[in-house]
């Protein structure tokens, strides 16, 4: 592999998604995209480490045949109800004599905030400082060069079951694919849709994939709060299924092809042929024509709830309708017509589709709303990487996370035969 290949892997319940960069006269290019259909993967946990495996296996096949190089290493992304924040605070003294804050003394006041007490069964993931005081002045970005005594840093530490985490982390050692790192996704898919702008005026990415939405909410340039909720698009196709009586498949298609959230724009004489659908699916179903208004009252009912609970994390937060760039909308969920207007209506704020903001890129498939998580891991990658692109404290997470992702690594290298 080449050293300046950037590869973000993002498995999901219900495709792998992959992602390659690479950089070229300076700057990062997008090579390929790749999505191939994922199993042994629910609400963002291993339910199968061998169909897992195996769905990984197939996407990095597809990926090297399609960039003709092959793939070592990979930043991956990792969601799931397991994912929980939690805000700490580390103190230290400024350790040299003429007071001077040097990036040592950052460094041991982010390890102090990570000395909390995390339960026994779960792992670190992530720890984001979001400002630091120096003596009395409060709300720094960067503290190193100031002059003071004492040091603290605010930051939100994020935390995973360990046994997920390890049951993740050997489906894809099992590949025989390195791990630079495991990021959390919504943040990886805040640095492709984000402007520097938006976070610092306060926005909130909403992933809605199969079966998980994630939030994260930035305020001030930082990562403010994130969330998992056990509930996504797929939770749609269950309600579709029983409420017209059909086989899931065909509640799938029924919502890809012909659903919307838009009930107003819609009588009760609209209707929809799935008679060439009941045919492809090879089912048995005598009918020929079903309501669209009634399908679409049942997206909206869901599609409500799911912009509910968003605004009950807000509401925890004390953000709810106060996040001026407002909710960005990604993840296969987000493609249904009419869902930005429920997302506007209930959380009460600006709302868009999220697009890939950042960079320029010739495959048009990184564009799509699915695709923004791949591509933030590899900007995310690219970042870290290029470690005199970015001031210290940005993304420090990384460097904190190493540890653990060696540790795993090892574990799970003693165990191959």
């Amino acid at each position: 592999m080449r050293d300046d290949l950037i590869v973000g892997l993002d498995i999901g319940s219900t495709c792998v998604r992959l992602v390659a960069g690479q950089h070229k006269d300076d700057e990062l290019q997008i090579i390929g995209a790749i999505e191939s259909p994922a199993e042994g993967v629910s609400r963002g946990v291993v339910t199968s480490i061998e169909d897992a495996t195996t769905s990984i296996s197939r996407c990095l096949e597809k990926a090297e045949r399609l960039i003709g190089i092959p793939i070592i290493s990979a930043w991956v992304g990792i969601s799931g109800s397991h994912i929980k924040s939690e805000k700490s605070r580390g103190v230290v003294a400024v350790a040299r004599s003429e007071g001077e804050v040097t990036e040592d003394d950052v460094e041991r006041t982010i390890e102090a905030a990570r000395a909390l007490s995390v339960p026994p069964n779960y792992e670190i993931l992530h720890v984001i400082p979001t400002k630091y005081s120096v003596d009395n002045q409060t709300d720094i970005k960067d503290p190193v060069g100031m002059i003071g005594v004492r040091l603290e840093a605010e930051t939100l530490i994020i935390q995973g079951l360990i046994a997920q985490i390890k049951n993740f982390t050997k489906a894809i050692y099992r590949t025989e694919l390195n791990i630079d790192d495991l990021v959390l996704s919504s943040l990886a898919a805040a640095e492709a849709v984000f402007t520097a702008k938006q976070k610092e005026l306060g926005a909130v990415l909403i992933n809605i994939g199969s079966s998980t939405t994630s939030i994260a909410v930035f305020e001030e340039g930082e990562l403010l709060h994130t969330a998992v909720l056990p509930i996504g698009s797929e939770h749609i196709t269950a309600d579709i299924a029983i409420g017209l009586r059909c086989p899931i498949n065909l509640a799938e298609r029924i919502k890809i092809e012909h659903g919307t959230v838009l009930t107003k724009e819609l009588s009760k004489k609209d209707e929809i042929d799935i008679s060439d659908l009941v045919k492809e699916e090879e089912l048995g179903d005598e009918r020929e024509v079903i309501s669209k208004k009634y399908v679409a009252e049942i997206i909206e009912a869901r599609a409500e709830e799911i912009m509910e609970k968003v605004d009950e994390e807000l509401k925890k937060i004390e953000r709810s309708g106060m996040l001026p760039a407002g909710a960005f909308l990604i993840g296969g969920g987000a493609k249904l017509p009419g869902i930005v207007e429920v997302a506007k209506r209930k959380l009460r704020l600006p709302a868009s589709l999220g697009t890939n903001r950042s960079m320029a890129s010739t495959i048009d498939k990184v564009n799509d709303p699915v695709f923004l998580t791949a591509l933030g891991l590899v900007i995310w990658g690219d970042q870290v990487a290029g470690s005199q692109r970015r001031s210290w404290g940005k993304l420090p997470a990384t460097k904190l996370l190493s540890g653990a992702i060696g540790k795993i690594g090892g574990w799970f290298k003693k165990l191959k035969p």
